[in-house]
């Protein structure tokens, strides 16, 4: 990639109409950036520890959690920097690495959420075969091509955005670099970039979402068939916790690149709930209706208190 622009760096203006609230903000992200932070860790912490918990989906879990620790940690460090009164200049190659690692991590995300609708598929249409399917081979590729072509993702689109040049302004009209406010400050004809970044953005997710529709009509036809009321409900149980998940994940993602006119307050508020409130939330929705998280983030918080103790 290389750079042509005669920007050196840029200024990021912010939320849209959030002047004076800084300090609030602060707090406010602040405390979201840390739950989320504790949250997820908490989550490796009960996974690594118990075997009992060493089964694919709670590898692809162990995954996403990791994923929610760095996703949020793309914008909201230099986030919560400005708004605590410093510079809010960044570079050309910081923003360059904000914008790859965003959409890499996102899309990463995007791919773990649909290899885990097929591991739930597996497992509810296909269980006595279950552990052959979802081998530690199988899991292992299905997991290293999400980080694939997630990375394949990101390069496309970072490479799409700054092959244009940059001569001026250099202020960003939100609070990290992504695809949209940065084409605006481009000094070249971005319609047909525009159309491309739109489409390949879109069609992602969309692919994701078919799939894992696909998936889900499976496993509800499959439930259905199982005579048991007390057996529908708890293979319908198994699937709420990522169900939840999907829309919190998929919903910012429709509503920010798929509304006809786009509107800088909403889509900063649908940022910043995708990128700080859904990870802080991943935790708490795999974990309150799941009794092996529950018993295992247990057994982790008392050793925790043990050796605070000693």
């Amino acid at each position: 990639m290389r750079n042509t622009s005669e920007v050196t760096e840029f200024i990021l203006l912010g939320i849209p109409h959030t002047e004076d609230l800084e300090t609030m903000l602060f707090v406010l992200f602040l405390s979201f950036y840390l739950f989320t932070l504790m949250g997820n860790l908490l989550i490796l912490l009960a996974i690594v520890s118990s075997t009992r918990l060493h089964t694919p989906m709670y590898f692809f879990l162990c995954k996403l959690s990791v994923c929610d620790i760095f996703f949020p940690s793309v914008s909201s460090p230099k986030m919560l920097f400005y708004l605590a009164g410093n510079s809010r200049a960044i570079s050309y190659s910081g923003c360059v690495s904000q914008l790859f690692f965003y959409h890499f991590l996102g899309c990463t995300e995007c791919f773990l959420y649909t290899v885990m609708a097929y591991d739930r598929f597996v497992a509810i249409c296909y269980p006595l075969r279950y552990t052959i399917i979802m081998s530690h081979r199988l899991c292992a590729i299905l997991a290293m091509g999400t980080s694939f072509f997630g990375c394949i993702q990101a390069i496309f689109l970072t490479t799409l955005t700054f092959q244009l040049p940059y001569c001026g302004p250099s202020g960003v009209d939100y609070y990290f670099c992504d695809i949209p406010v940065m084409l605006k400050l481009a000094c070249a004809d971005t319609s047909a970039l525009e159309m491309v970044g739109f489409i390949s953005v879109g069609l992602m997710p969309l692919s994701c979402f078919l799939l894992i529709l696909t998936s889900y009509s499976c496993i509800v036809y499959s439930i259905l068939q199982i005579q048991s009321t007390e057996g529908q409900w708890r293979a319908f149980s198994t699937c709420s916790a990522h169900l939840t998940a999907i829309l919190l994940s998929f919903m910012p993602v429709i509503l920010i690149y798929l509304q006809p006119t786009p509107n800088p307050r909403l889509n900063a508020t649908v940022q910043v709930l995708n990128n700080l409130v859904t990870p802080m939330l991943n935790p708490l929705i795999y974990s309150l209706r799941n009794k092996e998280v529950k018993y295992s983030l247990r057994k982790v918080l008392e050793q925790v208190v043990l050796i605070h103790e000693k």
